[in-house]
């Protein structure tokens, strides 16, 4: 073995130490939008189920804010739901919803999107992202169009660049290929995977439990990892001969990721196609956004006089398997415990 990888698997050690180190857990993906969700339950009378996530940004409240007309019934019940709070209580609602102003405050300081759901006693729904630009949202006759393409495809775009894990795989795949045609074949063969298993998922056809599927979406960045060292290491096997049966393999199984927060949101019944479509146009516009970034940094670097160390060339692939170690972990024990 060569004192260039011991010191660069040294250099591996300390770095997952100092990942286990912290005491605050890693979230693999920030996506931890607010649900506010309204059901008619006849004209006039409507279930409210209001959720947030328990993790927020110090000093920052959410608070949904109904229409004045609108009073509570009952007393609210309050239950943990996966990484949120979810509070549910009935409201009466004088000529319904049409027509009324729903939002909510607090999305500015909070730093999350705001999705709300809305469902009427005549089967028509509407779906849109608050954000603290547009924090509320007047019920009208109809969806648009347009507004659900507009709505979803932002969706996509925030829920990938927010989410960590699939970021790093993306990020090992472009190490691993380098630039050129391979790499244009690499990303299309997991857009094609994800695409596939994430309408699957969505439309019904494939239930996998999510906590498993976010287990094995770990290991998969770290097989990429330690793809990246063979190849430094001058061993190259299958994956670098056809990375773009290993980017659509995976790509399978990220897709089952991405679906597990498009059903938090859920799609608008009379527009599941559209919803679907731009939702994963949204996915790969950021996605083509972070390979872009990625492509433009080793240029970057490569220009500046600055010659770097034979180990440098290591550091990447250490650090993507050790935070992919940590998220397998930290996720089995999730399930375990």
């Amino acid at each position: 073995m060569s004192a260039l990888v011991r010191r660069a698997r040294g250099l591996a050690v300390l770095l997952l130490a100092a990942v286990l180190c912290v005491p605050i857990p890693l979230a693999a993906h920030q996506f931890a939008p607010a649900l506010l969700d309204l059901k008619e339950l006849e004209p006039g009378q409507a279930a409210v189920r209001w959720k947030q996530p328990a993790i927020r940004v110090q000093g920052s409240q959410l608070r949904p804010v109904l229409p004045g007309s609108c009073q509570g019934v009952g007393k609210p019940t309050v239950t943990r739901a996966g990484e949120g709070i979810l509070a549910g209580w009935e409201i009466t609602c004088p000529g319904g919803l049409i027509g009324k102003t729903l939002g909510v405050e607090g999305i500015a300081t909070s730093r999350a999107d705001v999705l709300l759901r809305i469902a009427l006693a005549d089967g028509r729904s509407f779906r849109r992202v608050l954000t603290a630009d547009q924090p509320s949202f007047l019920v009208p006759a109809g969806e648009s169009k347009l507004g659900v393409v507009r709505g979803y495809t932002r969706l996509g775009v925030e829920h990938i660049l927010t989410g960590w894990d699939h970021l790093l795989f993306v990020l090992g795949l472009v190490l691993l290929v380098g630039r050129g045609r391979t790499l244009l074949w690499t990303i299309t063969a997991f857009t094609v995977g994800h695409s596939i298993t994430l309408s699957l998922a969505v439309l019904g056809f494939a239930r996998i439990p999510p906590a498993p599927v976010e287990v094995l979406i770990a290991c998969s960045i770290f097989i990429v990892g330690v793809e990246l060292t063979r190849e430094m290491s001058g061993r190259a096997t299958w994956t670098h001969r056809l990375p773009w049966a290993m980017a659509l393999a995976f790509g399978l199984l990220h897709g089952l990721g991405f679906a597990g927060a498009l059903a938090q949101v859920g799609l608008p019944a009379d527009e599941i196609p559209l919803a679907l479509f731009s939702f994963n146009v949204g996915i790969e516009v950021g996605q083509l956004l972070f390979v872009g970034l990625v492509l433009a940094a080793r240029v970057a670097l490569s220009m500046l006089p600055v010659r770097w160390p034979q180990a440098s060339a290591l550091i990447p692939a250490y650090a993507i398997g050790s935070l992919a170690a940590y998220w397998v972990f930290e996720r089995v024990w999730g399930i375990a415990f």
